[in-house]
């Protein structure tokens, strides 16, 4: 009975921290680290004691499968334009990492095909240079969760 209870807690307290994180790219653009390590931690505690979507294994590859391509991504664009901003900020960066962490390898791949192109859209329609990715790469985290625990 226990288990369950610090299950939904912990789920309910990853959903609150991921709507802060939403409301806060969205608004300022930044991603606090007060809000994503502690996403990182209950991500971390998922996959250990309640590992329902991948094994510790795939959860560490695909935390660091994250944070190497959105490092990877940040250096190549200050690269060829280093006359703009970079594109991608460190707290993406994070962000992508618990998200690797959460959903391992095979999820972060679907979730970040999943928010460029939920990003690309929402930036077309608006016609705006600046495209907030954490809002986005949250909700296909979200739905990538839905698609790997119900329909794979």
């Amino acid at each position: 009975m226990i288990y369950y209870l610090i299950f939904v807690c912990l789920s309910l307290l990853s959903l609150w921290l991921a709507w802060k994180i939403s409301v806060t790219d969205f608004k300022r653009r930044i991603i606090p680290d007060v809000y994503l390590f502690p996403l990182m931690l209950i991500g971390l505690i998922f996959v250990v004691f309640f590992p329902w979507i991948c094994s510790v294994q795939e959860s560490v590859l695909g935390a660091f499968f994250g944070y190497g391509l959105a490092m990877i991504t940040g250096i190549l664009f200050s690269k060829i334009r280093p006359d703009l901003d970079s594109p991608i900020g460190m707290g993406d960066i994070k962000m992508l990492s618990a998200g690797g962490l959460w959903l391992g390898v095979t999820g972060l791949s679907i979730a970040l095909i999943l928010s460029c192109i939920f990003g690309s859209a929402w930036g077309w329609y608006k016609k705006q240079k600046y495209i907030p990715f954490g809002p986005f790469f949250i909700a296909s985290s979200f739905l990538t969760l839905i698609i790997l625990r119900f329909l794979l």
